[in-house]
């Protein structure tokens, strides 16, 4: 009995390197903006997001505008915050990455869109947006025009 204790927690340690080891550094950068977003708000995680980009710095104006207006994606107008899913994630190459994420909210889901560009070594952000457009599309997706007819 004890043989097969150790034997499982060797396959448990074994099992948790693997899924490490499998997740992407987009990947870590969304659970890292998510777990930055959750603690200390939108401003904050977008600040720590953008912080890969040297080329930010330079949109100063827009990251503010996106940071007011994320800020009111607060309890008082979508609900409480009950965490995230991922929607799809798309590849051009092994250089440039898409993650869009549905998060879900009391009162309705909204899409997160991170874009994520290694132009070298390194995984930046290239672009990030949010919209409340996942009803719509769902409908439109289901219209008997996209559905395949079978010849």
């Amino acid at each position: 009995m004890n043989t097969f204790k150790t034997l499982t927690i060797i396959l448990l340690l074994f099992a948790g390197c693997y899924k490490a080891t499998a997740q992407t550094e987009p990947e870590l950068l969304v659970e890292k903006f998510f777990a930055t977003y959750e603690e200390s708000g939108s401003a904050a995680a977008l600040d720590e997001l953008y912080a890969t980009s040297k080329w930010i710095n330079k949109a100063t104006d827009a990251v503010l505008q996106l940071k007011n207006k994320m800020e009111g994606l607060n309890e008082d107008y979508v609900g409480k915050y009950y965490g995230y899913e991922l929607i799809v994630e798309k590849k051009i190459s092994d250089s440039f990455v898409l993650l869009s994420y549905m998060v879900k909210f009391d009162r309705q889901p909204i899409r997160y869109t991170f874009q994520f560009y290694k132009p070298d070594d390194k995984w930046v952000t290239y672009s990030f947006q949010y919209d409340g457009n996942l009803s719509t599309e769902l409908e439109e997706a289901a219209k008997i025009y996209f559905l395949d007819s079978g010849n």
